[in-house]
């Protein structure tokens, strides 16, 4: 078989053959993304318990910029709470769209430095479940961290510390 016009022995031989790194890099990207790595991942769990009251904590560590998330706290008083109050420091929500809370407090107010969420009395060994969806800002970059904390009116029961890193 004759080659086209123009085309010699010296272009066959120097002919490329296909590249494989964006295959690889497309890979390793997927690869990445499949660990958790770049965020999505399972969410992680921080306890505190004192003698009055149990706290749990159920947030991821690792999001994305844009991302949709939940957190869901569970206090499960020891001993009788008169006003039980979950308070969450102003540094944790800075740039996050906060979308539900369920369920609704009885009231809400904010003070030194947290917004607190009033829930009335609660029983030794009744758990009170509330559950967070929020959303990342976009300016919100590297991260965020700050506390939740349980507390029975205005006296401080127990709290955990949260740090959420975001990647772009």
């Amino acid at each position: 078989m004759q080659a086209p016009d123009g085309i010699t022995e010296d272009h066959e031989r120097n002919s490329r053959r296909a590249n494989p790194w964006p295959l690889v890099l497309l890979a390793a990207l997927l690869g990445a993304g499949l660990t958790g790595l770049l965020g999505g991942q399972a969410p992680s769990i921080r306890q505190a318990s004192t003698p009055a009251v149990d706290l749990r904590v159920q947030t991821p560590e690792r999001l994305r910029s844009g991302m949709v998330f939940e957190t869901i706290i569970e206090v499960t008083p020891v001993r009788p709470v008169t006003d039980l109050v979950v308070a969450i420091s102003d540094g944790l929500w800075r740039e996050m769209t906060i979308n539900t809370m369920i369920p609704a407090a009885g009231e809400e107010s904010h003070r030194q430095g947290y917004h607190r969420f009033s829930f009335g009395p609660a029983r030794p060994g009744e758990t009170v479940r509330l559950k967070i969806d929020g959303q990342i800002n976009p300016p919100l970059f590297a991260g965020t961290s700050g506390e939740i904390a349980a507390y029975d009116g205005e006296r401080r029961l127990t709290g955990v510390s949260v740090d959420v890193k975001v990647l772009p």
